[in-house]
């Protein structure tokens, strides 16, 4: 009896299916419609967490996706270290790579992903833009690397095509909407046709556009509260870079070059006692 294909799925809400919940409460996600169109019996198995890190990547659902052998394995993190006080690139980069080691040894193909720049969908004051683009930049310099290093397939999304426009992402503007997701599967296959692998044609499905009355409960209910855990997360270390940012303006009149940076630990205060957000849903 031949062998059935396993694909799973490790990573955070980009790799859950977050911005793509339908009206039973249902996600899906790129990985749902790529995995559905194989054409041969597959194995689909989704272990990502929205909120999760590279460390849980690491630590917590790389050895359960290895007791299932996994012919292709697909990684999509780092999102959630950049938004993180105390990112450090290099941490990054240590948790991802002995994550690709382990699925080398394995035999399993491995896809990667690069973070699209949410400053051309999310309108933020300059200093607290450059902040994130430093620190998004820092994550994908990690990925395209290690991409290199193991000869994974990587999915390049801002050479995507019309990849800003706003049918391609959730009212949050962080994770894709359900076309959004569409449209990533669709280019995933494209790069496993490249391993030999036989899938067909994703199929577009019409989603219904949400309303900005919609759209503004959305952002009341759940994106209000994500955007104050994370300030009060991001704070200490958004002020310090951008008073870095701000020196480098006054001082030099070239070109900010993107550089490798150490961000520092900030301490939570104990006051901020905030009531928990629902990651599944906001991430």
């Amino acid at each position: 009896m031949e062998r059935v294909a396993t694909f799973a799925v490790l990573g955070d809400s980009a790799a859950s299916g977050v911005g793509d919940t339908d009206s039973t409460g249902t996600t899906k996600g790129w990985s749902y419609y790529l995995a559905k169109h194989f054409q041969d019996p597959l194995v689909y198995i989704n272990l990502s967490r929205p909120g999760a890190q590279s460390g849980e990547v690491l630590e917590d659902q790389l050895p359960k996706a290895l007791v299932h052998n996994p012919d292709i394995t697909a990684v999509i993190v780092g999102g959630n270290d950049a938004l993180r006080n105390g990112f450090n690139p290099d941490r990054l980069h240590q948790n991802l790579r002995k994550t690709l080691a382990q699925l080398q040894d394995a035999g399993s193909d491995v896809l990667l992903l690069q973070l699209h720049d949410p400053t051309n969908i999310v309108p933020l004051p300059r200093l607290l833009g450059r902040v994130l683009q430093r620190r998004i930049n820092a994550v994908n310099r990690v990925t395209h690397s290690l991409a290199r290093e193991f000869n994974a397939q990587i999915l390049v999304t801002r050479s995507i095509e019309n990849i800003y426009d706003r049918q391609v992402w959730h009212t949050d503007r962080m994770h894709p909407s359900k076309y959004g997701h569409q449209l990533m599967a669709h280019h995933f296959r494209e790069l496993l046709i490249r391993r030999n692998w036989s899938i067909d044609p994703i199929e577009f499905e019409e989603t219904p556009k949400k309303s900005k009355k919609d759209s503004i409960v959305w952002m009341l209910r759940n994106g209000t509260p994500w955007f104050f855990k994370r300030s009060f997360d991001l704070f200490p270390a958004a002020i310090l870079l951008m008073s870095i940012e701000l020196v480098k303006i006054v001082f030099s009149t070239q070109k900010l070059e993107p550089a490798t940076m150490y961000y520092p630990e900030f301490s939570p205060q104990s006051h901020w006692d905030l009531q928990e957000v629902n990651e599944a849903r906001v991430s």
